[in-house]
């Protein structure tokens, strides 16, 4: 059975719902911490100051949020080992790393799409001056 073109789920006022929770999704998943913090964490469970250093250019307190949405959504798993200094590491759960290939498929998509999506740009800008 194919899959509703999104237009069609977004429309009508039963799907609404779905189309609203599917909004909810793209802003978890389709913040660049996020998926940079996926990313990070696909080779395996971290340290929050090794993930800081992989993604680079962070903040503390925005990689914080990040892993706390992710941890709130089911996607990261947080354990604290009771050691002096305290350990804590990230990992991705099972849905965690189930995330990881659709985000792999919609970079394959960008690196096809890169020169037309800045040639459109161009002609936009060019078009429409500021």
């Amino acid at each position: 059975m194919a899959a509703k073109p999104i237009e069609v789920i977004c429309s009508e006022d039963r799907e609404h719902e779905k189309c609203r929770l599917l909004g909810q999704i793209l802003d978890r998943v389709g913040d660049k911490w996020t998926i940079m913090a996926v990313g990070a964490l696909s080779d395996g469970p971290m340290r929050f100051n090794a993930i800081m250093r992989r993604i680079g250019g962070v903040s503390h307190r925005m990689l914080t949020l990040t892993l706390r949405g992710l941890e709130r959504d089911g996607m990261v798993r947080r354990t604290a080992y009771p050691t002096i200094p305290p350990k804590v590491e990230y990992e991705l759960t099972p849905l965690g790393r189930s995330l990881t290939e659709p985000l792999a498929t919609l970079l394959d998509w960008g690196e096809r799409h890169t020169d037309e999506i800045e040639a459109a740009r161009k002609i936009f800008d060019r078009e429409r001056p500021q």
